[in-house]
C-alpha cells in the first residue's frame, strides 16, 4: 500500500467514512457551520461550502493516542445501529492502517455519532 504523507488523519477517516453503505454525508459542528457561513472566500462561489472531512474531528486522546469522532448523515431506509457500527469498523481500521504505514503505531478510539437520516426530498 502507497501512502501519502501528506494525508490527513481526518481525511482518511472522512474518506472511510464515506464509502460506507448508508452514509450520504458529514455533517460539520455547529461551530465550524457557523464560522463558514460567517468567513466566506472569494475563491468559493459557494458561502456555506465545507470541506470533506468537517463532519470528522481527530484529536489526541488523553491516555495516548488518537481519539476520532465522526458525525455522519444515512440514508432512509437503513438501520442505523449497523450504519454506524459499520462506519466505526471501518474508519477504526483505514486509520489504524494509515498510522501504521506511517510507522506511527498507535491506540485509536472512533466515535460515531448520526446526526440525521436523509430523505429523499432533502435539499429541495
Amino acid at each position: 500500500m502507497t501512502v501519502n504523507r501528506t494525508t490527513t488523519l481526518p481525511g482518511v477517516a472522512a474518506e472511510a467514512a464515506l464509502a460506507v453503505p448508508g452514509v450520504t454525508g458529514l455533517q460539520p459542528r455547529l461551530s465550524r457551520r457557523l464560522a463558514a457561513a460567517a468567513a466566506p472566500t472569494l475563491t468559493d462561489a459557494r458561502p456555506h461550502h465545507t470541506s470533506p472531512d468537517a463532519g470528522i474531528r481527530a484529536d489526541r486522546a488523553p491516555g495516548g493516542g488518537w481519539h476520532i469522532e465522526v458525525r455522519c448523515v444515512l440514508a432512509e431506509g437503513r438501520r442505523a445501529l449497523d450504519v454506524a457500527q459499520n462506519v466505526h469498523d471501518q474508519v477504526g481500521t483505514a486509520v489504524t492502517s494509515h498510522l501504521a504505514a506511517l510507522d506511527a503505531v498507535e491506540r485509536v478510539t472512533v466515535e460515531v455519532t448520526v446526526t440525521r437520516i436523509a430523505t429523499w426530498y432533502d435539499g429541495w
